[in-house]
């Protein structure tokens, strides 16, 4: 059954392909989150052809997302490009000192405007909504920077805009959970590292496997020791207790020493929420 949209939705939709339609040709930085899947979906109708995709990959990037972004794309018909992404060269994205998202996105933004130059391409779209223009996000600044537009903002989407439409237009990942990067999971001051990425990442790897959808496992580091921390939605909680014993096995073969279960649970921003609370160190 196809869900039926408020005439402010309409409008939003119908706001989102004109503004799609005026570029002609656009290259959709494509995450394979709901917001840019949406971007991608109407750009693919509005202009076939004339409208691709691109998505960075990089060891902040997890497998199972990366395979999530491939088939949306495959399924859609959409040219897809894949590009490397090394952000983890890049000193002040390692350093993490709150402006981390400035050196992914001026990276990503940088290989989009390379492809998109390539191929003739006049503009480069990504999946930013109003929602997003109210928090600290240093990769807006790298978005200005690079000419990057923002149709959904433009048409006046915000999170529950974006997820009605795409549910409205058959987008199978409608109500996919909200993701960020792995370098989301440190808090401001503990540096970003390869093999502390690739640790929060196969433990995020292994809660998928269990059949948990919305979590985070944050990384810390206390005295020299390292410490993950678990947000899940609160409902999962029994799900985590079931599994206990092997989410702590998972946990310590990468090397923390503490496993803990955050009880607020689940929360945006929670690598920064506790950042008071939990003492982290480079």
């Amino acid at each position: 059954m196809v869900a039926m949209l408020t005439a402010e939705n309409r409008q939003r939709l119908g706001s989102l392909r004109w503004i799609l339609g005026q570029m002609e040709r656009v290259l959709v930085a494509f995450s394979g989150g709901v917001d840019s899947a949406l971007v991608l979906h109407v750009a693919h109708d509005v202009l076939g052809d004339d409208a691709v995709a691109l998505t960075a990959l990089s060891e902040t990037f997890p497998p199972e997302e990366l395979e999530q972004a491939r088939l949306f794309a495959d399924g859609l018909g959409v040219t897809h490009h894949l590009v490397e992404s090394h952000e983890l060269e890049s000193e002040g994205y390692a350093a993490n000192n709150g402006d981390r998202c400035y050196f992914c996105k001026s990276e990503l933004f940088e290989l989009a405007a390379d492809r998109a130059r390539l191929f003739g391409i006049p503009w480069i779209a990504d999946g930013t909504i109003v929602d997003d223009l109210g928090d600290h996000r240093p990769g807006l600044v790298a978005a200005t920077e690079n000419l990057v537009r923002h149709p959904l903002v433009e048409a006046g989407f915000d999170k529950s805009a974006v997820r009605s439409v795409a549910q409205h237009l058959g987008i199978e990942v409608w109500a996919k959970p909200s993701f960020a990067c792995l370098g989301s999971r440190f808090a401001v001051g503990t540096r970003v590292t390869e093999d502390r990425v690739r640790k929060i990442q196969r433990v995020e790897s292994y809660l998928r496997t269990i059949g948990l959808t919305q979590f985070r496992a944050r990384y810390h580091l206390l005295e020299g020791r390292e410490m993950v921390r678990i947000e899940v939605d609160p409902g999962d909680f029994a799900t985590v207790t079931q599994f206990h014993e092997s989410i702590q096995e998972v946990c310590v073969a990468e090397g923390f020493e503490w496993v803990t279960l955050d009880l607020i649970g689940y929360r945006m921003g929670g690598a920064q929420a506790r950042a008071q609370e939990v003492k982290t160190s480079a």
